[in-house]
This record gives C-alpha cells, structure tokens and sequence, in this order.
C-alpha cells in the first residue's frame, strides 16, 4: 500500500523472481563479456515505442539494435494492457494500424479460440464498421497478454531486428556524451554500444538522464505553464475516492494512535507542484474458467494491516466494484484499478523514475506483496462480507499467461517517469485546442487522466479528520490532436542525436492524455523514420527536413490530422 506499511527487501516476494525483468539480469541471448556492438541506430527500451521504433527503422534499411530490459517485447501491450486505452481508432494509423489489424487476424482463426466459442465473444470493433466512420479494417482493441506477445515478436523477427536483452548502466560516466552527442552506452553485464542516433524509448526517461538532459517528476505547479488542471488535487479528486467518515487513526477515535501508515498529513494547496507520481499497478490477466484458472496466492510478508482502510471502508456497506473486469477472449480479462481502494498502490510509485536497479526491485516486489495481498484479502479475509468473497471466488488468475512468472504480469504499469524537456513542451492547452504543434508526427486522443497522487487525512464536513485520496483527474470532451516533433527531441544546446518518443516532452497533465499505448506505438514509429532521415541527411535531428519526414510518415499510413 504504502512504503511505511510494505517493508522492502531485495529478496523477492516470489519464488519465480518477477523483479529479474526490471532489473535486466535474467539475460537470454548473452553475448561475450566487455563486447561492443554496432549499430546506425540504438534503441534503449523493449516498451510498444521501443519496438516500433526498431521495426521502422529495419524496414528502411538501417542497421538497428534494440536493447532491452524486459525479458518480454512490448511493455504494457504485452503485460495486460489489452484493453486497449485507444480513444479515437481513427487516429491510429502506420505501424500501429498493422499491429492491431495482426491482432484481428489472429482471432480470425479457430485456433485462437481455446476456451470459448468464437461467437461468444463479442469485440468491441464488429464487422462492417467501428461506429466512428470508416470501414472495419480488422484491426481488434481488446486481446490476451500472449497473442498480443505472438504479434509483437513476429513483427520484430520479420524484420530482423536485433535484439540484446539488458539494461543500461546508469552509473555517473557509463554513457560517454561528448560535444552534444551520445557517443556510447555501457550496460549492466559489461558491453558497450555504439551508435549515430539513439532512441530513449523507456517509460522512465533512463537514457535522456543518464545522457544529461533536461526532464521533470512529478506534478508542474499550475502556474508554470499556465495550465488548471495540474498539480495538487484536493477538490476535484471525486472519482476512486472514499466516502466521508473514514477514520485515519491505528485505533479508531483515538488521534493518541497515530495514523494508519501511508497517509499525508501534508496541507497541499490545490495546483500546487510536488514530485510525486500517480499510482502503479500490474494489469491482471483473470480468468472465471475453472479449467484455466488458478488460486490468487497469498504473498509472503502478508500483512492485514495493511488493508485496515479496505475493511473500513466494507464496513460503511460499499459495494461498488473492487476492480476491473474488462472481458478478453478466452473467458479473461485485463483488470485494473478501480474505486477508493484497489490495485493501485497509492504511494510506492514516487521513488521510481529516480531510483537505482536495486530500488526499483524493491519497488516492484512491494507492487506485487501489495496487490496479490488484496486479491486474497477480498476473497479469503473473514472481515470481507461473504457477499464479496462469494462473489469474488470464481476468479483467479489466467493459468495459461504469464506461465514464466507463476501467471503474474512480470512487467509493472508505469504510468509515467522521468518527462523530457524538450524543443516543446505539450501542455493542457494543446489537449484542448488551444494551442496547436506545428510540425505532427502523431495524434493524440485520450481523455486527460491521472490516477490518484496520495493518500491523505482531511477534515471532514463534521470537522473531524477523515481519509481521502489525493491526485484523480479525469478531463474529456475535447478531439485528437497533434504531438510535435519537438516534443520527441532534446533542446539542441543538450544533445544533437538523441529522439525520445514514449518519456516525451509533456506536462504532468498532458502526458495523461498522450501516454497511451497506440500512441507510444505510434510516436515510436515516427521516432525511427526520424533516426533515419537524421542518418541520411547527416544532420541534428533537430534539423532534420521537415517536409521530407512529413511525406514519408504519411505514405507509411501515419495519420497527422483530424480527419474531417
């Protein structure tokens, strides 16, 4: 829930070592110790960006290597994010069209269909037309972790990539820049990696900071960049929020207890910056077939304490929906955070985007003690209404995904990093029309979004202290829009070949609306058309034609307009 109330070891929860994936040292495809490698184009970050990036530049005919972290391609396209957060699918287009059109031509075929009939399941995009104008083209939103996994790696086989399963030191000196430039990178297990152009495609920012440029964490003060709906949130966090009378103190009434661990007495005035990131969480992959599902585990270090604030808050008599549950094909679901208390682990995710190798597997373990802890809780603890765990109790997780790591995503929704400060800044005015980038290179759809920040102690409408969660925006009703080239590129006084697609250059609330999936997919692709054109024009890629990297977007299926 809380770093006060998860203690943290490096020693994983699990037996099956889920923090190897984030930690890179679960490395297939080794290759000799203290070798360097070469390449037009280095791509750091296995993420949907990460891969786009790496396919377009192949597909042009660049030599590229894309070094990864993740034991699995893909980021949170593979690791349950299949409900896919698209907004406007007109807007999706190139190589992201591809994928999801892939996707649809593996439902296609009977063989996809295991544990259900394929007339059972209904997509959201049916035959004929996806309800928002254009002919069905057979691109599919919603699917399961493995075939989105099975699409993702036949694309980057196909084009040959290569690919180097490790992680970036990210010691002082291990990335050598020198006049502007990324020159090399050193990874954990030793290599070095050579390139022209780099592409951060991580959602930390991990190589833009360890190459020296200029980012932001956390929540930008409202009046930096003249927006309304960033920073501190007090009073519009009414969504996933708790009713009034929640008691903060260990002993109920009794302010001499102290407070549960994990709640901010800090007085924060809304709009106000800070540092602190919104919450992450694992998108499960759930089952309620019997013959596909298997129990959800109760974690090592489980602790009951650390869900007071759950069985407070059943005793008020809530019983809106504990979380998602998104239908896949296959009797699955991809489920997320929902409600006051859920799978969000309000409160581990600050130290994130900054911390060492080593702090984030702390991180990631605590993720997961959390959030298997509160799916057992909610169908085993005997202070759940049997009425909950009744109705919870044919659900556990997907037996046939994830099966490497005991059926457990093993990547961790980051939901947002390190932000890049780049040629331009993204900010809520460009999400609303107001202020429009000049030079697309992708399109942008999504409701402006960002899950709770903290969990506070507030006085309530009787003047006692009650709890509420901190940090829930939710702002829509406004079209796609562009994403500037100059949000994906460094300034050029700070680096001359490096181009940053996923950790782009964007306010805390604008990048709620661009970090979606297809989007990363999207700007990734548009990232690799860049790195080329920089290699064939030998310029910065700042300076790269516009109009000849204008013209290739669009005849590779890029949409960089409203359509009318």
């Amino acid at each position: 829930m809380t770093r006060q109330a998860l203690p943290l070891a490096l020693a994983s929860a699990l037996s099956f070592g889920l923090a190897l994936a984030h930690t890179g040292h679960g490395v297939a495809q080794a290759t000799p110790e203290h070798e360097t490698l070469r390449a037009d184009v280095v791509v750091y970050g296995g993420t949907s960006g990460g891969v786009a990036a790496a396919v377009q530049v192949a597909r042009m005919g660049r030599e590229v290597l894309l070094v990864s972290p993740d034991t699995q391609l893909g980021g949170l396209t593979t690791a349950g994010l299949g409900f896919t957060d698209v907004g406007r699918r007109e807007v999706v287009g190139g190589l992201a069209r591809e994928l999801y059109r892939r996707i649809g031509a593996h439902y296609r075929a009977d063989s996809a269909w295991r544990w259900q009939d394929q007339s059972e399941f209904k997509f959201r995009v049916q035959h004929g037309a996806d309800g928002e104008g254009r002919p069905d083209d057979g691109a599919v939103w919603v699917f399961e972790p493995s075939a989105a996994q099975q699409v993702i790696d036949t694309l980057v086989a196909e084009a040959g990539v290569r690919v180097v399963r490790a992680s970036l030191d990210r010691s002082a000196g291990a990335t050598r820049v020198e006049d502007r430039r990324i020159r090399s990178l050193t990874l954990t297990d030793g290599q070095r990696v050579e390139g022209r152009v780099f592409v951060d495609a991580t959602y930390e920012g991990d190589l833009l900071a360890a190459a020296g440029v200029s980012y932001m964490v956390g929540r930008e003060p409202n009046e930096r960049f003249g927006e309304s709906l960033n920073g501190v949130q007090n009073a519009r966090a009414t969504k996933h929020q708790f009713p009034d009378g929640i008691d903060p103190y260990v002993v109920p009434g009794d302010p001499t207890s102290g407070f549960l661990p994990g709640l901010d007495s800090d007085e924060l005035a809304d709009g106000s910056g800070d540092a602190r990131m919104q919450a992450f969480c694992f998108r499960l992959c759930l089952s309620d077939h019997a013959a596909n599902r298997v129990p959800f585990p109760k974690p090592a270090g489980y602790d009951e304490r650390d869900y007071e604030l759950l069985f407070r808050l059943l005793a008020t008599g809530y019983t809106q929906p504990w979380f998602t549950l998104s239908g896949m094909p296959n009797h699955k679901t991809d489920t997320n955070n929902h409600g006051p208390f859920s799978s969000d682990a309000i409160g581990l995710s600050h130290e994130w985007p900054e911390a060492s190798d080593a702090r984030r597997a702390e991180l990631f373990d605590a993720h997961v003690r959390y959030q298997q802890g509160f799916m057992w809780t909610l169908v085993h603890h005997e202070r759940v209404p049997e009425g909950v765990r009744a109705k919870l109790a044919p659900w556990g997780l997907a037996k046939d995904e994830f099966v490497a790591s005991g059926n457990w995503p093993d990547r961790l929704y980051v939901r947002e990093g390190r932000r890049l400060v780049g040629v331009e800044v993204i900010t809520e005015q460009h999400c609303l029309g107001q202020r429009v980038c000049e030079w697309p290179v992708g399109m942008a759809a999504y409701t402006m979004d960002s899950h709770n920040v903290r969990r506070t102690v507030r006085p309530g409408p009787d003047g006692k202290l009650q709890v509420k969660n901190e940090g829930d925006v939710q702002v829509g009703g406004f079209g796609p829009y562009p994403i500037g080239y100059g949000a994906l590129v460094p300034k050029p006084t700070e680096c001359t070949n490096l181009i940053v697609p996923v950790a782009l250059s964007a306010t805390h609330m604008a990048f709620g609306s661009i970090r979606m999936e297809p989007v990363f997919f999207v700007l990734g692709q548009s990232a690799g058309t860049a790195a080329v054109h920089t290699l064939e024009q030998d310029v910065d890629v700042q300076t790269i034609d516009r109009a000849r990297l204008t013209e290739r977007l669009l005849a590779d299926g890029q949409i960089l307009a409203r359509p009318k």
